[in-house]
C-alpha cells in the first residue's frame, strides 16, 4: 500500500516534514540578520492550517534554532516543542535525553539518539512513517588538520552514536553534508546511508553551496537508497512509497509570495487512520580527548 508525505526545505538544516494533517518542523532556523527569503519561511498562517503542528530542535547552536519558532505560540496555543534537554521548552513542549522515546500520540512517536556534537538527533514515527534527523550528528573530522588519533577517535564516536539507530527501516533521512571539512567530507553521510539504507536521502547543512548537496546527490544513492537534493528555500517534495518503488515530485518555489496561496503549498489531509495509510563557527571538531 503507497504511503506519502512532503519535506519542504527551508534554510541550512531546516525542514518541515508534512504527514496527512500533521506538520514536523525540524531545527528551523532564518539565517543570519533574516535572511530566509519569503517563500521559504513559516509563519503562523501556514501552520494554522495543520490539525498538529510539532516542533524539534536538536540543540542550542544558533543555526539549528530560531527563536521565532517560540513567538509562534503567541498565536498558536496548541504548539508542540520537542527538543533536546539543554532547551528552553515553553508552556507546550518536552525535553528529549538521547536514547529516550515520547509518545507524542496513538500514532506518532519520537526516539532521541547520541549526536556528535550537542544535543540529539531525532527519529519520528508518524503514521507509519519513519522520518530521521540527524542534527549536527556526523563524522566531524578534518582530515588535512586533524591527527590520526583525533580521526580514529572522532570515527569510534559516531559509529558508537550511529550503532542504536535501526538500519532498513528509515523512510526519509535529513543528514549534513558539510564542505567545510575538506577531503573526505561525505564520510559521514555516506556511512550513514550503507549503515542504515534509509530509502531516500537529504543532504543537508551545505554552508550555502548547493552545488555540494547537488553532487552529493549525483553520486551518492544506491540500490537501496535515493539521493536527492533540495536547494531552493521553500522547495518541496512530495514522495510516494510503495512496496517496491518510490516516486519524487519536487516542485520549486515561486518567485515570491504573489505567486503562491497557503493552501497550493501545504494541502494537509484528514489525518490517516491506519498507519500503512497515507553554520554559526560553533559546529567545529567536538573535543575527544
Amino acid at each position: 500500500m503507497e504511503k506519502q508525505l512532503k519535506v519542504t526545505y527551508h534554510h541550512n538544516s531546516g525542514f518541515s516534514v508534512q504527514v496527512g494533517s500533521t506538520l514536523l518542523v525540524f531545527d528551523y532556523w532564518e539565517g543570519e540578520r533574516r535572511q530566509l527569503s519569503s517563500v521559504g519561511q513559516l509563519n503562523t498562517k501556514i501552520l494554522s492550517v495543520f490539525e498538529e503542528v510539532y516542533v524539534f530542535v536538536s540543540h542550542v547552536h544558533a543555526d539549528h534554532l530560531d527563536p521565532v519558532i517560540y513567538e509562534w505560540r503567541d498565536e498558536l496555543p496548541d504548539i508542540n516543542y520537542i527538543v533536546s534537554s539543554d532547551l528552553p521548552i515553553g508552556k507546550r513542549g518536552r525535553r528529549i535525553e538521547p536514547l529516550e522515546t515520547i509518545e507524542l500520540t496513538k500514532d506518532i512517536s519520537v526516539s532521541a539518539f547520541e549526536s556528535t556534537d550537542l544535543g540529539v538527533s531525532f527519529l519520528v514515527t508518524a503514521y507509519g512513517m519513519k522520518i530521521f534527523h540527524a542534527g549536527d550528528l556526523n563524522l566531524w573530522h578534518w582530515r588535512q588538520e586533524s591527527s590520526l588519533h583525533e580521526i580514529e577517535a572522532a570515527e569510534e564516536a559516531f559509529y558508537k552514536a550511529c550503532d542504536p539507530i535501526p538500519a532498513d527501516e528509515i523512510d526519509l533521512a535529513m543528514f549534513p553534508v558539510d564542505p567545510r571539512q575538506g577531503m573526505m567530507y561525505d564520510a559521514g553521510a555516506n556511512h550513514f546511508i550503507m549503515s542504515k539504507k534509509p530509502r531516500l536521502f537529504i543532504p543537508m547543512h551545505w554552508q550555502e553551496r548547493p552545488e555540494v548537496a547537488v553532487d552529493f546527490a549525483r553520486r551518492a544513492s544506491t540500490p537501496n537508497t535515493e539521493v536527492i537534493a533540495i536547494t531552493h528555500p521553500g522547495e518541496t517534495a512530495t514522495i510516494t512509497y510503495s512496496d517496491n518503488y518510490i516516486d519524487v515530485h519536487i516542485v520549486e518555489p515561486p518567485k515570491d509570495l504573489t505567486d503562491m496561496s497557503v493552501t497550493s503549498a501545504y494541502q494537509p489531509k484528514h489525518t490517516p487512520k491506519d498507519p500503512s495509510d497515507p553554520f554559526a563557527d560553533s559546529d567545529l571538531p567536538v573535543d575527544l580527548t
